[in-house]
């Protein structure tokens, strides 16, 4: 009677698997590369901190993205340590992101609501994209979980945008806009430190990396080859 073949089939299934991520990352890479150019030139003419705290949030993800295409398919320790340069990228950005909000708030701004408005409404409907095609993937590994949660906080961001530009046109005051933008900062803070977290979790969870066709050698020693 021939072999159930598991282990081959295990690593089909793993590279499929692999190839799938690959593909939805290098989409939503691409978007979040766009968007940054577009919401950062924006921001800069329209003189909004959330609007380049968004922006900033858009080049972070596009690292994270590249960071987790390195790492796919690779041991638990190399996923780790994609994950904690990860964290430190949000909280790199966030501590930007405050001290920009501080230096408008003491020299003053003068943010355009509709140049804000119109362009989070852009950002809002490609994040949304990135949101569904990372979705499916939200609870392969920390890796993957620290990809989703990155896209998730990017549709508070556009959303906290929006909002900012309406109290901006309706209040005439640039306030609206350097809380948002505070907020984004501290969003970056909260989810570095909860990337982190769990990237020390998983760091200490074992000391090698899992091969690839541990679920091959397995099968094999049960079929008694």
């Amino acid at each position: 009677m021939s072999g159930c073949n598991c282990g081959h089939t295990a690593t089909s299934l793993s590279r499929n698997s692999d190839n799938a991520r690959r593909r939805v990352l290098w989409i939503v890479l691409a978007i979040n590369v766009l968007l940054f150019a577009g919401e950062f030139g924006a921001g800069w003419w329209a003189d909004s901190s959330a609007l380049q705290a968004d922006s900033l949030d858009s080049l972070g993800d596009a690292l994270v993205y590249a960071l987790s295409l390195w790492v796919i398919g690779g041991s638990l320790r190399q996923r780790s340590g994609a994950v904690f340069l990860k964290g430190g990228i949000q909280a790199l950005f966030g501590i930007a992101v405050l001290i920009e909000v501080g230096r408008r708030a003491w020299f003053g701004a003068e943010p355009l609501a509709p140049v804000m408005a119109a362009t989070a409404a852009v950002a809002l409907v490609g994040n949304l994209v990135c949101f569904a095609l990372l979705t499916r993937f939200r609870s392969d590994d920390m890796n993957m979980r620290s990809v989703w949660l990155c896209s998730r906080n990017d549709l508070v961001n556009n959303a906290g945008v929006i909002v900012a530009a309406g109290l901006v046109a309706w209040l005439d005051s640039a306030w609206p806009d350097l809380v948002i933008g505070a907020l984004i900062a501290v969003l970056f803070l909260q989810t570095a430190t909860h990337v982190l977290t769990g990237a020390w979790r998983d760091w200490h969870a074992t000391p090698d990396a899992i091969p690839r066709d541990a679920g091959a050698k397995r099968c094999n020693v049960q079929e008694g080859t």
